[in-house]
């Protein structure tokens, strides 16, 4: 025989343990989501404490006396029962609010009286998210309610297995703590916030961030932090930086060599060890060798307790190499040389801000083969104890982020099943196939900036890239030495043209990405062309039209070096065209509970990009037309026979920049079709 769950069924949880209260509540609202009204009697969902028979953090799913059994031993092992009954026999996916499942309600679903399902321990033991860069999150409500959107966050966390979070950066780590632990999860923190505490900075902030200086005051910061957090589950952060995301030296220049860096930073931690110690003798540690504190690890100038979980970073594209700050890019080997006995970790981005070239509103522009080789050369490493994974906004990264939690569930990845797989679970219907095929060509049309395989663009190269040169040229018009990572030009007039000829393979190669959704876009319908044009297509459009306003931002500059003005100004208007077109492109998907999910897109900031842009043509109308603004209007106002009888300058109010552009454009795209 089959038990019968249907909308009368009821989910009985006797654990005394707020998180399981939650997840069970969960589960309630899903079998309303997922079921019709029926009189018909429903099968009990009931939890078992079972001690002994489960390792931490497993379960076992049977049907036993009429009723489904979710058997486990601990608090997590109950949640991740609880959700492995949504998603397996309710078909509730573990992205389904961030992918906007589309929910058909039936009457009943059965489940055989043979029905077993049991869970295994997970391939790494602190698997989790940090929501860093979280600046779409920050702003945006559902259903009224700013914590909604992080609610949703840690529930799809747990849904995917993951345990810990760093529950947002600065202000909102704090904010979102208490939360966060609530539902189950591990706390713990950003490398620049040791043991959560407030930062320096804020409580003091006329005093120099020094701890020469103010022992005593960041040591009671530490002791506050601790204090604070003391009756949650927390995997303690240690360290030293300084108050933005930078060296402590930049704070406190008296330590100018690698040893005295060293010999500070490793007794800090030290003592932060020992107060964490003296409030809990078992709680696990952690820190990052990130940046410039991995350079101070490899050259030995850093000594750690045994103990401590030592972080090793990407470089913010995946590869496991020191992350490149401003020119300087050392790329040291982020990984232990090979297995030990200590305890290791990693910290890795599928969404990266570094005002160069990363992504943060699309998605890593590396391939899955890519990150698996990464990823797996992690675990042949022994690097299987701690994964922090810097998810962002989540909603640009759920493929990825799928991709992830089943590495840390299994070991390993299947890229292909597993894309197919993501692709029939959110989008379903017809052009599963064509859907799949523009997700895994998605990294193969990404511009490559350099000679590294990990050294492919986001949209912040097309958007920061180019305001750096737009400010370069409208102030000193000498050589923007801050790209010298990316091109080794001498004057700007060549980094323009270099820049500008990127572009122009970038802005070809992500055309024909954007024809390929197109085209796909036009052959779905209902919930899987929603969806496309929410997630794929729209990255397609970023890419292409900021990519394409890049390049006409370049060919602006350079005939502006030149002093063709008018054509600068021209070139400046179509490419501010192009970034407002790639904001609108995102505004336009904000339906349903997404309205001004990209209302505060202030990283890569493609609104800014135009706005840049708009202050160029200002600049560029000054120079070549100035100061008496009157030649150009008459030349693109007046009719040829009147523009140069000047008895009057002018007779109408001067025109915007718009107005002269839209003139322009009206003129120049006439032309150009005869």
């Amino acid at each position: 025989m089959s038990i019968i769950i249907n909308k009368n069924t009821a989910v009985t949880a006797p654990i005394a343990i707020k998180s399981v209260q939650i997840a069970a509540e969960n589960l309630r609202r899903d079998i309303r989501k997922t079921c019709l009204d029926t009189k018909g009697e429903g099968a009990e969902i009931r939890l078992l404490l079972s001690e002994g028979e489960f390792e931490a953090e497993c379960f076992a799913l049977m049907v036993s006396e009429e009723r489904l059994e979710i058997k486990a031993a601990d608090e997590l092992g109950f949640i991740y029962g609880i959700y492995e009954v949504s998603r397996s026999i309710l078909g509730v996916n573990d992205f389904w609010f961030w992918n906007d499942q589309e929910f058909i309600p039936k009457e009943s679903y059965e489940v055989s009286s043979n029905y077993l399902k049991r869970s295994k321990p997970f391939a790494i033991r602190y698997r989790g998210w940090f929501v860093n860069d979280e600046v779409l999150l920050h702003t945006w409500y559902v259903n009224r309610r700013k914590d909604e959107p992080w609610e949703m966050v840690f529930e799809a966390l747990l849904r995917l297995g993951g345990n810990m979070v760093i529950p947002g950066t600065d202000r909102n780590a704090h904010l979102y703590r208490d939360l966060a632990a609530e539902t189950g999860l591990f706390i713990t923190h950003h490398h620049a916030e040791p043991l959560g505490a407030e930062m320096f900075a804020r409580a003091y902030p006329d005093l120099n961030p020094s701890y020469e200086e103010h022992p005593e005051k960041f040591e009671r910061l530490w002791r506050e932090g601790i204090e604070r957090q003391k009756d949650k589950k927390v995997i303690w952060n240690l360290g030293f930086r300084g108050q933005g995301d930078c060296p402590f030296w930049d704070n406190d220049p008296r330590y100018d060599t690698d040893e005295a860096r060293g010999e500070l930073m490793s007794m800090l931690i030290k003592k932060q060890y020992d107060l964490v110690k003296e409030n809990d003798k078992d709680a696990p540690c952690c820190t990052n060798l990130y940046g410039e504190t991995m350079e101070l690890y490899q050259k030995g100038h850093l000594k750690l307790p045994t103990d401590i979980i030592k972080i090793w970073a990407d470089n913010g594209f995946g590869k496991m190499v020191t992350r490149r700050q401003n020119n300087h890019n050392p790329r040291i080997y982020a990984l232990p040389e090979k297995k030990n006995e200590e305890s290791h970790g990693i910290y890795y981005h599928v969404s990266f801000y570094d005002l160069q070239a990363a992504n943060h509103i699309t998605m890593l522009p590396n391939s899955p083969e890519f990150v698996k080789k990464e990823l797996g050369e992690v675990l042949e490493k022994g690097v299987d104890d701690f994964w922090i994974i810097n998810c962002s906004n989540v909603k640009p990264h759920v493929y990825l982020l799928d991709f992830v939690g089943e590495f840390w569930r299994e070991g390993s990845v299947d890229i292909e099943r597993q894309r197919e797989s993501y692709v029939e679970r959110y989008y379903g219907g017809e052009g599963v196939a064509e859907i799949a095929d523009c997700l895994k060509a998605y990294p193969e049309y990404a511009f490559a900036y350099g000679k590294e395989e990990d050294e492919h663009a986001g949209e912040q190269f097309s958007n920061h890239v180019a305001r750096i040169l737009i400010s370069r040229y409208m102030g000193d018009k000498q050589r923007a030495d801050e790209l010298l990572w990316l091109m080794e030009d001498d004057t700007l007039s060549k980094q323009v043209k270099t820049y500008q000829k990127m572009c122009f393979e970038a802005k070809k190669q992500y055309y024909q990405y954007f024809k390929m959704c197109e085209q796909t876009a036009a052959s779905l319908e209902g919930h899987s062309e929603c969806l496309f044009r929410d997630s794929l297509f729209l990255q397609a459009q970023i890419h292409y039209e900021c990519f394409e306003g890049a390049y006409k931002a370049a060919k602006s500059l350079t005939e502006a070096i030149e002093k063709n003005y008018q054509k600068a100004f021209y070139l400046a208007g179509k490419a501010r065209k192009h970034y407002l077109k790639a904001d609108e492109a995102m505004r336009s998907r904000e339906h349903g509970k997404w309205k001004d999910f990209y209302e505060n897109e202030c990283l890569a900031d493609v609104k800014q990009t135009a706005w840049v842009l708009s202050g160029l043509m200002s600049y560029l109308r000054n120079l070549g037309d100035g100061p008496h603004f009157y030649h150009w209007q008459r030349e693109f106002l007046y009719a040829k026979e009147d523009s140069r009888v000047m008895l009057i300058l002018n007779m109408e109010n001067h025109l915007t920049d718009e107005e002269i552009f839209s003139l322009m454009e009206e003129r120049f795209e006439e032309s150009e079709t005869k």
